[in-house]
C-alpha cells in the first residue's frame, strides 16, 4: 500500500470525507493527521525558530494553489522579499499567493514603498487585527497563514487580551470559510499552552542537537478534534525541495497476503541443509559473529540467489561504502551493478550521523512497496548509531521486522560481536526479536584460522544442530560437511580427533 493509498484508507477509518479534510501539502503529515487539516478551522503550528514552521506553511498554501484555492500569507515577522527568497531556495515560486506584510517603519527606508504596506508598530492591537480582517474580506482566501501569533502576544501585553484577539480572529476566519494556520515561535515559554484550547489542532515541531552529526527534527500532534490521529513523535527533514515527514512505523497497520510454501534458498546445498531447507518468507534472520567471519558474504549469497530468481532486493549499508560493497559481491560471483541498472536492486549507503530512524524506516518501506522481496541491513551496529535513544533500539527493530514479516519479505540483519576467539559479546542483544539466528565463529586447526557456521534458532521449522566449516574463495562461498571430528569448536581452540580430509582445502582462498 502506497502512502497516498494509506492516507485515503485512514480517512475512511476515521470517518473523514474528502470534503472536510484539507491536505497539508506534505503526504506524511496527511497520513499522521488522517487526511489533513480540518476545513474552516484554526490550527496552531508551534516550534522554536529554525524548526521549519514557515516552510510547512508555504507548502500548505502552494498545495492550495495547485488545487485552485486562493491563499493568503499574513506576515508580521518577515518581509515579502524574505519569504520570496526562502521559497526560491527550495525552487518554489509564490506567484498566485497573496502576501500581506506588517513591518516596522524603521525596516523600510524607501519613501516610495507601496502604500499597501502597513506598520505594526504604529498601530494599536485592535487596528492591527482589524486590518488583517479587512484584507481577508477583500481577498476571500480559502487558506490563510498567520505568522506569527508571537507578535500579537507582544502587542497584547496581557494574556487575556491576547486570547481574546486570537479568538476574534478565529471566529472571523471560520465565518469566512478559511482554513487557517497560526504560527507560534514559542519565544515566551510561559505562554506556550495558552492557545491550545482555542485551536482545532496543535502540532509541535522540535529540533534536537546531537553530540555528533546533524540535528534531529521531529513533530508531535498534541490534539486534533473529532479525528483519531497518529500520536507520538514522527521524524521529519527539511532539505532542498521542502518539508518531508516520515511517520512512525506502526506494523499492526500493514498486512499483506503472501505465499510461504517454498523456502528461500541460498544456492549452496550444504547451507540450505543446515537451515532445514532454507529460510521461510516473512522471517527475519540475524547473522552474528566477530569481524571477518563472513557475515556480509552470507547475506550477499542469499541476495545473489534471490536476484537470480528474479526477485527485487534492497541493501542498506552503514559500514561499507558502495565501492567496497560492489567489490565484495564479486566474491560470491554476482555483479550488483547490473541488477541495480535494471531497477531490480536498490543499494543505499546510509550515513548514521545524518539519517533519522523514521527516515530510514520510510526508505525501507518505500522500497518494499515498490516490490522488494529481500532486505539486507548491514549492520545493526550502524542502525543503532542512527538512533538518538539507544534504549528504544529493540522496539524500533521489533516494529521494522514485524512490518517486513507481514509483507512476506526475507530480512537479513548483520550484528557484529566483540572479540575474535573465545568469549564473545555484543553491544545489544536482539536475538529474541529474530526468527532465525546464524552464528559464525573463528577456530584454529592445523596452524590455520578457519571459519565455522551454525544455526542457533529457527522459529518456523527444523534445522541442523551441527557446525559446518565456511570457506570464502575468490569467486564463491563454500560450506563443508559437518565438523563431527572436532570438539570445542566454539571455544576457538578445538581438539581435533579426525583426519585432515574432514576440513575443506583452502586452495584459491580469497578470504
Amino acid at each position: 500500500m502506497s502512502l497516498a493509498e494509506a492516507v485515503e484508507t485512514s480517512k475512511r477509518l476515521n470517518g473523514t470525507t474528502f470534503g472536510d479534510a484539507v491536505p497539508t501539502g506534505v503526504p506524511g503529515l496527511d497520513y499522521i493527521t488522517a487526511g489533513g487539516y480540518a476545513r474552516s478551522s484554526l490550527h496552531l503550528i508551534e516550534g522554536a525558530p529554525g524548526t521549519g514552521k514557515t516552510t510547512l506553511a508555504l507548502q500548505f498554501l502552494m498545495d492550495g494553489r495547485e488545487r485552485g484555492e486562493r491563499g493568503l500569507y499574513v506576515s508580521l515577522s518577515e518581509t515579502r522579499e524574505e519569504l520570496m527568497h526562502n521559497a526560491a531556495t527550495h525552487g518554489w515560486s509564490l506567484e498566485g499567493i497573496e502576501i500581506f506584510e506588517l513591518i516596522p517603519p524603521e525596516l523600510t527606508l524607501d519613501p516610495n514603498r507601496d502604500q499597501s504596506v502597513l506598520y505594526a508598530s504604529d498601530l494599536e492591537l485592535g487596528e492591527t487585527v482589524g486590518m488583517v480582517m479587512k484584507e481577508v474580506d477583500r481577498i476571500k482566501p480559502h487558506r490563510v497563514v498567520f505568522d506569527s501569533v508571537a507578535e500579537i502576544r507582544l502587542l497584547s501585553q496581557t494574556p487575556l487580551r491576547h486570547r481574546r484577539q486570537v479568538l476574534a480572529l478565529k471566529h472571523f476566519l471560520a465565518k469566512q470559510g478559511c482554513t487557517a494556520l497560526f504560527l507560534d515561535d514559542l519565544t515566551q515559554e510561559i505562554e506556550e499552552t495558552s492557545l491550545h484550547s482555542l485551536a482545532h489542532a496543535v502540532i509541535r515541531l522540535q529540533q534536537t542537537p546531537m553530540q555528533f552529526g546533524g540535528d534531529r527534527r521531529r513533530l508531535r500532534v498534541f490534539k486534533m478534534r473529532g479525528r483519531e490521529f497518529r500520536g507520538g513523535f514522527h521524524d521529519y527533514v527539511i532539505r532542498t525541495g521542502g518539508f518531508s515527514v516520515h511517520p512512525r512505523l506502526i506494523a499492526a497497520e500493514h498486512h499483506s497476503a503472501y505465499s510461504d510454501a517454498a523456502p528461500v534458498t541460498s544456492g549452496i546445498a550444504e547451507l540450505d541443509k543446515l537451515l532445514g531447507g532454507g529460510l521461510d518468507r516473512g522471517t527475519g534472520t540475524m547473522i552474528i559473529g566477530p569481524a571477518g567471519t563472513g557475515k556480509s558474504m552470507v547475506c550477499l549469497q542469499f541476495l545473489k540467489a534471490a536476484l537470480e530468481r528474479g526477485e527485487a532486493g534492497l541493501v542498506v549499508s552503514f559500514d561499507e561504502s558502495r565501492r567496497v560493497l560492489l567489490k565484495r559481491a564479486i566474491g560470491v560471483g554476482v555483479n550488483l551493478e547490473t541488477y541495480e541498472a535494471s531497477g531490480q536492486l536498490t543499494l543505499k549507503h546510509v550515513d548514521p550521523a545524518e539519517f533519522s530512524p523514521g527516515e530510514l524506516a520510510g526508505m525501507i518501506r518505500d522500497s518494499v512497496e515498490q516490490g522488494a522481496r529481500i532486505v539486507v541491513i548491514d549492520s545493526l551496529s550502524g542502525y543503532q548509531n542512527a538512533l538518538p535513544e539507544e534504549s528504544f533500539l529493540a522496539l524500533q527493530m521489533h516494529e521494522l521486522l514485524t512490518y517486513l514479516g507481514q509483507q512476506g519479505v526475507v530480512t537479513l540483519v548483520v550484528l557484529a560481536q566483540h572479540g575474535l576467539v573465545g568469549p564473545m559479546h555484543s553491544s545489544v542483544d536482539l536475538t529474541y526479536v529474530s526468527d532465525n539466528v546464524l552464528l559464525l565463529r573463528f577456530f584454529e586447526a592445523q596452524g590455520e584460522i578457519r571459519r565455522t557456521l551454525s544455526v542457533l534458532k529457527k522459529r518456523t521449522g527444523e534445522h541442523e544442530a551441527t557446525l559446518r566449516e565456511l570457506l570464502i574463495r575468490s569467486d564463491r562461498l563454500q560450506v563443508g560437511p559437518v565438523l563431527d571430528k572436532f570438539q570445542g569448536v566454539l571455544t576457538g581452540v578445538p581438539s581435533f580427533v579426525g583426519a585432515s580430509s574432514s576440513l575443506l582445502q583452502a586452495q584459491d582462498n580469497g578470504g
